[in-house]
């Protein structure tokens, strides 16, 4: 009996081509990718991971991946700073959105609902910076689509609204200089006799 390796060298080619495959999957992944973070999925269950990925929003999407097909996939990108991270037990989440904060928060309540502190982000890469575990806050402290878009909007229309006060301001004394004493007196009521 023989055994396979041995016979003829088949199964290194067809490893490659495996592994080969996984890498052009994750770098699908990628197109089109506004953050790629890593997760500590270390003793997780599959139920867990399913939990995870039914409450992610759909422009998010939760791969667990081998370290060394997502360091390759990586490689030359905007993401290559990510390779560092990539060591241990991790999922990968990618982001396809400028939504950061919807994007993260449902990971978050899931260690919050099973108790798994020490399952946390081990990185992120968001507009080519790298962020730890300890600068997870900034992102997801950052103001969603919307939020943005209201504050822009309130920006660009106080100055507006401030020399419309103005106009009317002035329109009101205009007409308070034009009107005859006679009608100032009639408007005003009678003072009181004592």
């Amino acid at each position: 009996m023989t055994s396979v390796r041995s016979a003829g060298g088949a199964l290194p080619p067809i490893r490659m081509a495996v592994e080969r495959a996984r890498q052009e999957v994750l770098r699908r992944e990628l197109d089109g990718c506004q953050l790629l973070a890593g997760i500590w999925c270390h003793g997780f269950t599959v139920a867990q991971l399913r939990s995870i990925r039914a409450s992610l929003p759909p422009t998010a999407r939760l791969v667990v991946a081998k370290n060394s097909d997502l360091a390759a996939a990586v490689e030359g990108t905007r993401w290559a700073s990510l390779r560092p991270v990539a060591r241990g037990m991790n999922a990968w989440l990618f982001v396809r959105s400028d939504e950061i904060p919807p994007a993260l928060r449902p990971y978050r309540d899931f260690q919050k609902e099973w108790k798994l502190q020490l399952n946390d982000f081990t990185g992120a890469v968001y507009e080519g910076r790298l962020y730890g575990p300890d600068d997870f806050k900034q992102l997801e402290a950052m103001p969603t689509r919307v939020q943005s878009y209201q504050y822009l909007l309130g920006c660009l229309q106080m100055p507006a609204v401030s020399v419309i006060a103005a106009l009317r301001a002035r329109q009101e004394a205009m007409a308070q200089a034009e009107k005859p004493p006679a009608e100032e007196a009639a408007a005003a009521p009678p003072a009181p006799e004592k």
